[in-house]
């Protein structure tokens, strides 16, 4: 019998079987393996609650816009955007001093009725009275108080005004009011036999209002410009009527030096650059003594007397505030000197 060995047996009987090849993607690398091949995976470290956020980069910090720092507290706005005030309507605003207006025109027909009780009345006229020529009466002072009563009459009525309603659009309202009171008066003019219903009057009036508007609307003209009356006293101290009344008073516009930025914290804030109009020989004891009449514009200088008592602050209790005002629209005698313009 022959003799039976083992890989005869493995050759014939299960080739396929004992005969295994390794597939040829495997690794039989066995070297040493890495350090970190079995090295947990790194876990995401947990916040710190006092962790600060990131900051954003320095280009984005450049490109965001800046916010304005906040000056002072902020101003409530009106339903119509106006944060000093309101507009209201000429009809609410001459409502708010309805008894101011009723007030003025029952003094204007008391004044009145006694003025044509005393110099004679007639039936109404006009009377063409001219400007500040040769032939007037009063050389232009009488038209010059026109316009300078309707002025602080307008600044009175629109410091009522903002008073009583808040509004911010006072200054046309009250020109109107003021020059429709100074027609009223003007119309008992027209009954009187010294005078007459006059358009010079009516333009002077008018030019007054201007004013009092241009003043109150322009910001900070009111602190630099006034048109003031300067009273220099006579026998009679002062005169109510009549030419006399007309040659003691010289009107003024000042030019005040502490209404400019520049200048509010030095001495100069004291002095005024004034420019002004008086006339002479009109009067019935002039022309006796055979004066000429002669029309005097000047040019001067003058202490703000506002400044020299008052200063920078306002004054306090109804009297100082009172004087400070007065003395907007008057001229204190002897605090100014002016040279003619001839």
């Amino acid at each position: 019998m022959p003799a039976f060995t083992a890989p005869a047996f493995a050759e014939t009987i299960a080739p396929d079987i004992l005969t295994v090849e390794p597939p040829a993607s495997f690794d039989f690398d066995l070297a040493a393996p890495s350090a970190t091949a079995f090295a947990p995976a790194a876990m995401p470290e947990a916040a710190s609650p006092f962790d600060a956020p990131a900051l954003p980069h320095f280009a984005a910090l450049q490109d965001a816009p800046e916010a304005a720092p906040a000056v002072g507290p902020a101003l409530a706005a009106t339903p119509d955007g106006d944060p000093e005030g309101q507009r209201l309507s000429f009809g609410r605003q001459v409502g708010a001093i309805k008894w101011e207006v009723g007030a003025a025109v029952a003094w204007m027909t008391a004044t009145n009725i006694v003025k044509v009780n005393k110099d004679g009345g007639h039936s109404f006229r006009f009377k063409d009275e001219g400007w500040f020529g040769d032939n007037t009466v009063n050389l232009g002072m009488d038209k010059l108080a026109h316009a300078w009563n309707t002025y602080w009459l307008t600044d009175v009525i629109e410091a009522r005004i903002r008073h009583k309603s808040g509004a911010s659009n006072a200054a046309l309202p009250a020109a109107a009011v003021s020059m429709g009171l100074m027609l009223y008066s003007e119309l008992w003019d027209a009954h009187k036999d010294t005078s007459g219903f006059s358009f010079q009057d009516v333009a002077m009036n008018a030019a007054g209002a201007g004013f009092s508007v241009l003043r109150n609307s322009v910001p900070g003209l009111e602190k630099k410009l006034d048109f003031r009356l300067l009273l220099t006293p006579n026998d009679d101290i002062y005169t109510f009527s009549g030419t006399e009344h007309y040659r003691q008073m010289q009107y003024i516009v000042a030019l005040k030096l502490s209404g400019f930025e520049a200048l509010e914290n030095t001495p100069l804030r004291f002095v005024e650059l004034h420019a002004g109009y008086r006339a002479t020989g009109f009067t019935l004891r002039e022309e006796q003594r055979g004066d000429e009449r002669i029309q005097r514009p000047f040019i001067g200088i003058g202490l703000n007397v506002n400044q020299l008592i008052f200063g920078r602050k306002k004054p306090r209790g109804w009297v100082g505030r009172a004087a400070n005002e007065v003395l907007n629209y008057i001229q204190v005698p002897y605090t100014s000197t002016h040279l003619e313009i001839r």
